[in-house]
């Protein structure tokens, strides 16, 4: 019984040390990065365009491409991830045609994203038509995000209690009212914290958008909002360098006299960002959570 103890005390140790660590990587990198990054962020910084051969530039263009880009992104593939996520959960039986959907999703969910920006450059840009645009851009990264909506959707689907579904039918209301009424507004939370936490992950992205959106901004007149205008910032034919493209790229070419600044504080904002949409997707899931358990 000793020894038993012993080996629980000494596996129980080992796990917090395990979990600390990991804390602690984490705590340091973001460390680091906010450190060097946040003094160099202000008004005029988040706002004013970047240069290329003198100092003072900023990321204005970029942090709204990124928005932009990220907006796009969730109105395509939203509707088709909630499709696909309440056809896996609800009406699936389980034959060949979904352990075939099954597998394809995971092994979209492995690609790198540098193959997905591949595809989308051989495929939208190039065969398409449409050139290094936000829509080749928002097209590879909806491919990107896909997989892991639909198993968000399927996942909170199912993680209802069958009782509910069933009191529905019960009813004598139909399957889709009795998933439209019943089962979606009570697996509400979970589809909205994993549709926040893909939307971080969308805006952090930059492999697959070097090779679809471009690695340049136009000069945009943001007092045009028509999208169908050359110039118009929400022209979805647009090239459009984001924010973590832009971090790559002034490191890559190292002709910006303030490189080493501006990648800082463009890192410190896109890790301020992706830090709010993490903890945003907890507070909203379980405020919905609370919400509906109230009612």
């Amino acid at each position: 019984m000793m020894k038993a103890k012993i080996a629980d005390r000494i596996a129980t140790s080992v796990l917090y040390l395990i979990a600390l660590f990991i804390v602690a990587i984490l705590v340091g990198l973001l460390g680091y990065i906010l450190a060097s990054g946040v003094p160099h962020i202000s008004w005029s910084f988040i706002t004013s365009s970047p240069q290329t051969f003198t100092k003072g530039g900023g990321i204005g263009p970029q942090l709204f491409n990124s928005f932009y880009l990220l907006v796009l992104t969730m109105i395509i593939s939203i509707p088709i991830a909630l499709g696909a996520g309440i056809y896996m959960a609800e009406y699936a039986k389980k034959n060949w045609l979904t352990d075939l959907l099954r597998t394809a999703i995971e092994v979209l969910s492995s690609l790198p994203s540098i193959v997905v920006g591949l595809f989308g450059f051989l495929f939208f840009v190039l065969s398409m038509g449409w050139g290094f645009s936000i829509l080749s851009g928002a097209l590879a990264l909806s491919v990107f995000n896909l997989p892991l909506m639909v198993r968000v959707v399927e996942d909170s689907l199912r993680g209802i209690s069958p009782a509910q579904r069933e009191a529905g039918l019960a009813l004598g209301v139909s399957r889709w009212e009795t998933i439209k009424s019943v089962m979606l507004p009570a697996a509400l939370p979970g589809i909205i914290t994993g549709i926040i936490l893909a939307s971080g992950r969308v805006f952090g992205e930059a492999a697959a958008l070097i090779y679809t959106a471009g690695m340049s901004s136009p000069n945009l007149d943001f007092t045009n909002w028509n999208p169908f205008d050359v110039t118009s910032p929400l022209n979805p034919f647009r090239p459009a360098e984001t924010l973590a493209v832009h971090i790559w790229k002034i490191n890559g070419e190292g002709i910006m006299p303030d490189a080493a600044a501006v990648s800082s504080g463009a890192s410190a904002v896109l890790i301020l960002f992706i830090l709010v949409f993490n903890f945003s997707a907890r507070f909203i899931g379980k405020w919905i959570h609370r919400r509906m358990t109230m009612h």
